[in-house]
């Protein structure tokens, strides 16, 4: 099949959402897209759920476009439900998918594919629907570190994500350690951002 990768990644850290999110360029980018808000893990597992209860293998942009958009909403809120917020989940993974309908040809891999240039690779993930820069920026750091996605100019492009080993977002998991430094770091980046808060009161 074309655009299928073959990585092992360890996001939801469950074999089976992580083979999918490994093989399948388009259940990747909808587990970033699910990634706020909730747990990691939860989030990256996410794909792998629609998928089962769409009653398929892999995730198509074309078949979730052609979905009614409140019968998607109401599988995607089915327990357990695949995010806190799934009813604009779902409208967001309609948007992102019809959006790769229209420019990408529904090929999520394209996306990033012969791209030679990181800034051009960055600009391109912040023009998917719900990817704002820093997303982008995550995205684009898991692409290289992981994905063996690298052109030109892609660490820089990824900000800090992309620095070697920085373990500050999903980019940098390949086990339960990784993901601990992780999480780790994002609590000390929300305890900084509250303490940041209070001092401004």
């Amino acid at each position: 099949m074309i655009g299928v990768m073959d990585v092992t990644l360890h996001l939801a850290q469950d074999p089976e959402a992580d083979e999918l999110l490994g093989r399948s360029p388009l259940a990747a980018l909808v587990g970033m897209l699910l990634d706020q808000q909730v747990p990691m893990e939860w989030a990256f597992k996410g794909p792998r759920t629609i998928a089962d209860r769409l009653g398929a293998d892999d995730l198509d942009a074309h078949e979730i476009t052609a979905q009614d958009p409140e019968t998607f909403a109401a599988l995607l809120s089915e327990k357990p439900a695949v995010h806190r917020y799934p009813g604009s989940m779902a409208k967001r993974i309609h948007q992102l998918c019809q959006y790769l309908v229209e420019h990408y040809d529904g090929r999520a891999e394209l996306v990033w594919k012969g791209v030679d240039d990181g800034r051009e690779l960055l600009r391109r993930l912040q023009e998917l629907p719900g990817f704002g820069k820093q997303k982008a920026q995550i995205f684009l750091a898991l692409l290289g570190k992981q994905l063996g996605v690298r052109p030109e100019g892609w660490r820089e492009a990824a900000g800090a994500y992309g620095e070697p080993e920085s373990f500050r977002s999903v980019a940098d998991i390949t086990g339960p350690e990784s993901l601990t430094k992780v999480r780790a770091h994002k609590q000390e980046m929300k305890a900084a951002a509250k303490a940041a808060k209070a001092t401004r009161k």
